[in-house]
């Protein structure tokens, strides 16, 4: 929806199948929208494989039979076209705010039924629900022009959207727009900072997860090759991955059928393990994590799922109260992490200044940049709050759904500047 009209409607069902054959230590990969051919896709599967010769082996996994159910309430299947309009509407109205010219909404759902089969006695089916609901306004005074964003969502069904004070999501993105038409530039240097749960999310998500990722490792493109078992953080920091938790990136099971869990990567601040697929986790001589991801139509990548900071004891207010001149930063809305060498920059959503431990002057383009693990090795105090973000990341072209976010956290000293 643009400006309250509907732009686009796309809906529709599809098939696929997809066989992964490994002979002679190589893949060879078939897929086809029909199910009639599937005998032929694996003798295409074949084919492809005896064609090549490598030295691919899987780690040994538990095999296992199971039939798991959608935790959708309300199927989003069964919810009329004209509803899911209505909360777009609904949500368009609150956020046309005086000031605002723009606004573009948009709303996703998706159903699926997942069959995995392999030739080490695993059969799986999986039952799957997501609901997203996505708004960007846009507010413009005296030629400047900015920006709000905000997103919710779920691995469930409508019931996510039905418990969502609508006026109240509409609203806030403009405001925020609004806000930052009036703020000042920042200041440039060295500030202790304050993120917030979004920005501590995509943090967390960009500058470790994707570093923690075991093809990374194996690719020499990543700042924590051989650091298994190094501090690489101050003490407060303990970031976890988790597929099976309450959270947009959900899946029971990874594209290679192993079963997911928790995953704790960093644990007080020492690096103690990395996110892997059957293949990776051969290479490297661990545990299968259940990062394998992706769509039926590609190959299983090493990929996150729900990734966090895990949350500490303080509140808000005492992470503000020793700072006298500081910035609070808020929401992310883009930038760069080059994982190979460890160093990255976020463009924040919202700022504000920090002044004798009070949240003051509201600040515009504000960026963030540093080095990962000096960021980490940093961070002082941790949040006692706890927020997860709702999102999609793309990787060598495939996309898919992931959960991020941790609480506010404090980090004694980095680098903020103006936005690039």
């Amino acid at each position: 929806m643009k400006d309250g009209k509907i732009q686009e409607i796309r809906s529709g069902n599809n098939w696929g199948g997809c066989i992964r054959v490994l002979k002679n230590g190589a893949w060879g990969v078939s897929y086809t929208t029909q199910p009639s051919e599937l005998k032929k896709t694996a003798e295409s599967a074949l084919k492809l494989s005896n064609f090549l010769n490598n030295d691919i082996k899987l780690a040994d996994v538990d095999h296992r039979e199971d039939n798991v159910k959608s935790k959708a309430k309300i199927k989003p299947s069964e919810v009329s076209l004209d509803e899911k309009k209505d909360v777009m509407s609904d949500v368009e109205k609150a956020a046309n705010l005086e000031g605002i010219v723009s606004t573009t909404i948009n709303y996703v759902d998706q159903e699926a039924r997942n069959i995995f089969a392999n030739s080490e006695s695993t059969f799986l089916q999986v039952e799957d629900s997501r609901v997203a609901l996505f708004i960007n306004a846009v507010a413009a005074s005296d030629g400047l022009i900015q920006f709000g964003h905000k997103s919710t969502g779920g691995a469930r069904g409508f019931e996510v959207l039905q418990k969502l004070d609508l006026e109240k999501f509409g609203r806030t993105p403009s405001e925020k727009a609004l806000r930052l038409l009036k703020a000042e530039l920042p200041p440039s240097g060295k500030f202790p900072v304050v993120m917030d749960p979004e920005l501590t999310g995509v943090f967390i998500h960009e500058a470790l997860g994707h570093a923690s990722e075991a093809d990374l490792i194996l690719q020499n493109d990543s700042i924590l090759k051989d650091k298994i078992g190094t501090q690489i953080g101050s003490p407060n920091v303990t970031i976890i991955d988790d597929a099976t938790m309450d959270a947009f990136g959900y899946y029971p099971y990874d594209s290679e059928g192993v079963k997911t869990r928790e995953n704790i990567l960093v644990q007080e601040g020492k690096l103690i393990s990395y996110l892997s697929s059957r293949e990776t986790a051969a290479q490297l001589e661990i545990k299968p994590s259940g990062n394998a991801r992706s769509a039926v139509d590609d190959q299983p990548i090493v990929r996150m799922s729900n990734t966090y900071l895990k949350p500490g004891d303080y509140t808000f207010e005492e992470l503000l109260e020793d700072m006298n001149d500081g910035i609070y930063l808020k929401g992310s809305r883009g930038g760069q992490v080059d994982t190979g060498k460890g160093v990255f920059q976020f463009n924040a959503a919202e700022s504000f200044l920090i002044e004798k431990g009070e949240v003051t002057k509201p600040l515009r383009d504000v960026s963030l940049s540093g080095n990962i693990l000096e960021m980490l090795l940093k961070v002082e105090k941790v949040g006692s709050d706890f927020k997860m973000g709702v999102g999609f990341c793309g990787k060598s072209g495939q996309t898919v759904p992931v959960g991020d976010g941790g609480p506010h956290v404090k980090v004694m000293e980095a680098t903020v500047g103006g936005a690039m």
